[in-house]
């Protein structure tokens, strides 16, 4: 949304230390995109650092943390060299051995199998398996190297990040795999494990079954998620069964969407909120933006009802709005070339866009 969330984050980070500390809870898990780019603001790390430091020292948590799709995979690695063994599983990198970390409560063991996020080419080279070839195969390997790990008669939980099929996706949801084709991952590829923490969609939901489930982003990043509510899991392991329980969040801004005439909105109740505002006005303004802000002072996109519904208009003709990165270049060689692109052109650019969207060039 181009404002900083700085300060939103810092108030939702200290909502999830009150609620580690009244609910006792043993473990805390993150599932990915713990950042939302491989390169973030160094504010961002440092306030990152100091929410994992007051929960290493306030509560008796433990903590069971992977890298996801927009993190640095080496970044997030990084953050386990410090870490109390016993108390911490970080993994940033896919590696051929997945060892859990095992701990005890009233009923016995549960081991915590943390599987960070890995794009196909990578998995291939950890793994020693060019069949490799979409997300569902990393995860299979992964699992698979995973559950032989697992202590005879505990309790197995699986954290992991990806696109589970049956998942609601959200406009900022970014692809997770490299050169196109099925991203989804089936949920009958987690048998055995008794709940599984999953990351990478934003909408909380469960897919599959009750015991696979995506807890979502702490905050609306796009106003797709209007009206959404965000919170944490609670999650019980039981010798009946797993039993979860859900704490909302109470973010400080919400994200809103407002649409009406201009002069109306300029006449709205003044909101610190991030707003969008659609306008039905006939004709186009002069510097609408500036003039919404001095009662929006967050508002952050401005639109036309007649360009939105132009743009809904394309998407129900041609099923979607816009092509991939990869398609776009695909069409270019057409042209240019008369063909269709051939695996070597197709792994050039999806290394190029991969290293672009990784901040690595």
């Amino acid at each position: 949304m181009g404002l900083s969330l700085e300060e939103d984050h810092e108030v939702i980070l200290s909502q999830i230390l009150e609620t580690l500390l009244s609910e006792r809870a043993d473990v805390l898990v993150i599932a990915g995109d713990v950042f939302d780019r491989a390169s973030p603001p160094n504010s961002s790390i440092r306030q990152f650092n100091r929410f994992l430091k007051r929960v290493a020292e306030e509560t008796r948590a433990a903590v069971v943390m992977i890298s996801g799709n927009h993190d640095s995979g080496d970044r997030i690695e990084a953050m386990s060299v410090f870490s109390t063994a016993s108390r911490v599983l970080v993994r940033g990198i896919a590696d051929a051995v997945e060892t859990p970390i095992v701990l005890c409560d009233d009923y016995g063991e549960v081991a915590f199998s943390a599987l960070p996020f890995s794009y196909e080419y990578a998995a291939r080279e950890v793994f020693g398996d060019e069949g490799i070839s979409a997300p569902a195969d990393v995860i299979a390997a992964q699992i698979s190297a995973a559950r032989g790990r697992v202590p005879e008669g505990a309790r197995w939980v699986v954290v992991a990040h990806a696109f589970v099929a049956g998942g609601s996706v959200g406009e900022t949801e970014r692809a997770l795999t490299r050169v196109g084709g099925i991203e989804t991952v089936p949920s009958d590829v987690f048998e055995g494990a008794d709940y599984v923490a999953l990351g990478h969609l934003h909408k909380p939901q469960e897919v599959g079954a009750r015991h696979i489930r995506y807890s979502g982003a702490p905050l609306a990043f796009g106003f797709d998620e209007a009206g959404n509510e965000k919170s944490m899991a609670i999650v019980d392991l039981t010798p009946e069964g797993v039993k979860i329980r859900t704490i909302p969040f109470r973010p400080i801004r919400q994200v809103r969407s407002l649409t009406g005439a201009f002069s109306d909105l300029l006449e709205g109740t003044p909101s610190k909120d991030f707003i969008q505002a659609i306008l039905t006005d006939a004709n186009p303004l002069v510097d609408p933006m500036k003039r919404l802000r001095a009662t929006y002072p967050n508002a952050c996109h401005l639109a036309y009802a007649r360009q939105a519904h132009v743009a809904e208009t394309k998407m129900q003709g041609g099923g979607r709005a816009a092509v991939t990165p990869i398609e776009m270049v695909g069409d270019f060689i057409m042209v240019v070339r008369g063909r269709e692109p051939n695996e070597d052109e197709v792994a050039i650019v999806a290394d190029k866009l991969h290293a672009a969207a990784s901040g690595e060039e």
